[in-house]
């Protein structure tokens, strides 16, 4: 299923009365994997008062904590954003250093949601497209011939093995797929036929 997401970290910081308040976006592809970048987060910055997250994946699961925040003014609010920015697979960690005052419900929210925006605007972000992945091996000869024609549909070659003959590994949008694959056919007499790996995902930068 088509989907944004985060290509590379993004980082943003927001200040409120002396309170610190500093957001992440990092990709996660699970929940291990966002459990990792939680801790990792944590660990990072040991000396901070809370460590407050939200992440939500592409099949749809949605998790928040508060970390210690009075309920609802932390973890909810940091999921709403990164909810309505579209973006999936992505984990949103707001590191928050206590300035000494208290800031309330309202301005509890207001700097979480504050930090998980500046987050989220400094990030890169993709577009994720269904892709075929095939392997191939070309002869010499046809090699430069045969990523002219890759090329012509946008593949990717996300492997290179060079021995007897060149052994290739790529990816090609799913809408374009068959029409690459007779084109190869064509071009080749046959004699060159990609094998069917599996079905993955490429990234389109917005």
């Amino acid at each position: 299923m088509e989907h944004i997401t985060v290509m590379s970290e993004g980082m943003g910081e927001y200040s409120e009365k002396h309170s610190r308040f500093i957001g992440f976006i990092i990709p996660c592809k699970n929940e291990q994997e966002a459990s990792r970048i939680i801790a990792e987060k944590r660990k990072e910055y040991w000396d901070a008062r809370h460590a407050v997250y939200a992440y939500i994946l592409a099949d749809g699961t949605a998790r928040f904590s508060d970390d210690g925040e009075p309920h609802g003014t932390a973890g909810k609010p940091v999921l709403e954003v990164l909810s309505s920015s579209g973006i999936k697979n992505a984990v949103v960690v707001v590191i928050r250093y206590f300035g000494g005052i208290l800031l309330g419900t309202g301005g509890l929210v207001r700097a979480y949601t504050a930090a998980a925006k500046a987050a989220v605007q400094n990030c890169s972000k993709a577009k994720t497209v269904p892709a075929c992945r095939f392997t191939v091996n070309v002869s010499y000869a046809e090699y430069d011939r045969f990523l002219f024609l890759l090329h012509d549909f946008g593949a990717i070659i996300e492997k290179s093995e060079f021995a007897d003959k060149v052994s290739l590994q790529f990816t090609v949008k799913s809408s374009l797929s068959d029409n690459c694959i007779t084109k190869i056919s064509e071009a080749f007499s046959s004699s060159l036929l990609p094998e069917f790996e599996e079905k993955t995902e490429i990234y389109d930068k917005i």
